[in-house]
């Protein structure tokens, strides 16, 4: 499985964001995508996944009710949308997938990621 991310940008505060990740390969293997971002000088954290047949979701507190994400079965991408920014939401966001059903938060839990797409909101 190879993914792809794109989207990143420079925004202000407030504004919004639609990251992508496209998907190929043995895509019948995965049953759940999601993203991860990376702050400077920070870990790596969860921001939201989703399941791949069942469309259910979950979310990070901190991005919970500005982030939306989704799929598209069709195009085999995920998208993540992302509004009212903030300046603490600055990081490269990296798109991942698991053949686990469940929707988890750990990295390890994630056996595919793609390369990062760098999100930065000044202030």
């Amino acid at each position: 499985v190879q993914l792809q991310a794109s989207g990143g940008g420079l925004v202000q505060a407030g504004g919004s964001l639609r990251l992508s990740c496209a998907a190929s390969g043995l895509m019948f293997t995965i049953d759940v995508m999601g993203w991860f971002r990376q702050a400077p000088g920070k870990e790596r954290e969860f921001v939201a996944t989703t399941s791949w047949s069942g469309g259910s979701t979950r979310y990070a507190d901190s991005v919970k009710g500005r982030f939306t994400i989704s799929r598209d079965h069709a195009k085999s991408t995920v998208h993540l949308q992302m509004n009212s920014l903030k300046p603490d939401d600055t990081a490269v966001y990296y798109c991942a997938a698991s053949r686990d059903g469940r929707l988890l938060v750990r990295e390890i839990d994630y056996a595919y990621w793609g390369q990062g797409t760098l999100v930065t909101v000044s202030s």
